[in-house]
């Protein structure tokens, strides 16, 4: 089944506002099995709009668009597709209640606005909006939808949730598709395709590879249809196979922060972490997993080399003599950190994150990394991009796997 999304909205298309809702409903949809084959956005304009709703009813069997129902004079969806679809706006009673039940319970007084709001397309689904005073609307025509809903993210996904997917599982059961996902980390996309060439030869029609790479990772996905979902676990354990060696976590919402916590909750290992490039990257994705409070103790970003003298009590003499982007630094910043948090472990990062600093023999991109455990201090070089996002994302992942390695392995 395809499927196309349109946004409308001027701030959208002139890049006052980031499009997050394209982003949300592609992929409910791809989830439910449907194929997303045209994303369009496009401004408050009602030729414009009425062009792209026809052009989209033509190529696909459902259409959802988000946007222009609020009550300002801009938000001409609402009345432009009433006029598309031969439904003319009249009062809805109910609607009208909703809306008033929710101004009141918010202590907002209701004015000829709202009121106006409460006009719907005759004949059409009205979908009841708990979040706002906007109700989504259902269209069908010549055995396909169009689904209109508010342009304001959380409004649009609670009707989404409640109404939307729901509905279109009851509409579509016959829709077959499932996938499975897997992050590889700390390897080029190329690499990681050159990796798994042969394996990827082998998959058969109805079963697809798809790479998404980001900076420090490349997401996988790998998708079945129709009569294959029944092999689907059997190609992700090749996958999986064809994987060993390379780290990588399972899973859509996987990801190594959530993997580090794991692992050192196994341990019951508390951590600290000492960052120079990196800048408080690492304890931000260590942080943004709930309950990392039971073992992150707190991070000193040491950017300044009197900060790694004066606070974790690197040698001034080996700052002068090998700079702060060596072994020698490194290595005392997470011994250091360990000690002034009291932590079990430690992480440590100083490199040249660019674009500006390097050497010749310190380019953009070298960075040590270096992790303390109860056991030992071990100290890595890496050679990473010249792009100072990516190697702020590659360290940090790279780091916190560092320490997974060290501290899974028996000593």
């Amino acid at each position: 089944m395809k499927a196309i999304l349109i946004t409308i909205g001027d701030e959208i298309l002139i890049g006052q506002v980031l499009d997050t809702n394209a982003h949300y409903i592609s992929g409910k949809l791809t989830k439910a099995g449907f194929e997303v084959i045209r994303k369009y956005t496009i401004g408050d304009e009602a030729t414009e709009i009425v062009k792209t709703v026809d052009e989209s009813m033509q190529a696909a069997d459902l259409v959802i668009v988000t946007g222009g129902l609020g009550p300002t004079r801009d938000d001409l969806t609402k009345n432009v597709l009433a006029e598309y679809f031969g439904k003319p706006l009249k009062m809805n009673e109910e609607a009208l209640e909703w809306i008033k039940e929710l101004l009141a319970n918010r202590g907002v007084p209701m004015n000829e606005k709202n009121v106006d709001q409460a006009l719907m397309p005759e004949g059409v689904k009205i979908l009841r909006n708990f979040k706002g005073t906007a109700a989504g609307m259902w269209f069908e025509k010549d055995g396909k939808s169009l689904i209109s809903l508010p342009g304001v993210p959380f409004e649009m996904e609670h009707l989404m949730e409640t109404y939307v997917l729901p509905s279109l599982k009851e509409l579509y059961p016959d829709i077959q598709i499932d996938y499975k996902t897997v992050k590889v980390y700390d390897i080029p996309e190329s690499e990681l395709a050159i990796r798994i060439e042969e394996w990827e030869k082998t998959l058969p029609e109805g079963v697809g590879l798809a790479y998404l790479p980001a900076p420090g990772w490349v997401r996988l996905r790998l998708t079945a249809k129709g009569k294959m979902l029944i092999k689907l676990d059997d190609f992700y354990s090749e996958l999986k196979v064809a994987l060993q060696g390379l780290y990588f976590t399972e899973g859509e919402d996987s990801n190594i922060e959530n993997d580090f916590g794991k692992v050192l909750k196994s341990k019951q290992f508390t951590v600290a972490t000492a960052e120079s490039c990196t800048g408080g990257y690492i304890a931000h994705l260590i942080t943004s997993v709930s309950g990392s409070s039971d073992y992150f103790k707190g991070s000193v970003v040491s950017y300044a080399n009197e900060v790694k003298h004066e606070v974790l009590k690197v040698s001034n003499d080996d700052l002068r003599e090998y700079g702060a982007v060596s072994e020698q630094v490194v290595r005392q910043m997470a011994e250091g950190v360990r000690a002034l948090m009291k932590t079990d472990c430690a992480i440590a990062t100083s490199g040249v994150a660019g674009p500006n600093g390097g050497t010749p023999e310190k380019p953009v991109g070298t960075v040590w990394i270096a992790v303390a455990t109860p056991v030992k201090t071990v100290a890595r070089k890496f050679a990473f991009s010249f792009t100072r996002e990516r190697n702020i994302a590659k360290a940090s992942t790279k780091a916190m796997e560092i320490l997974i390695e060290e501290i899974s392995v028996p000593h």
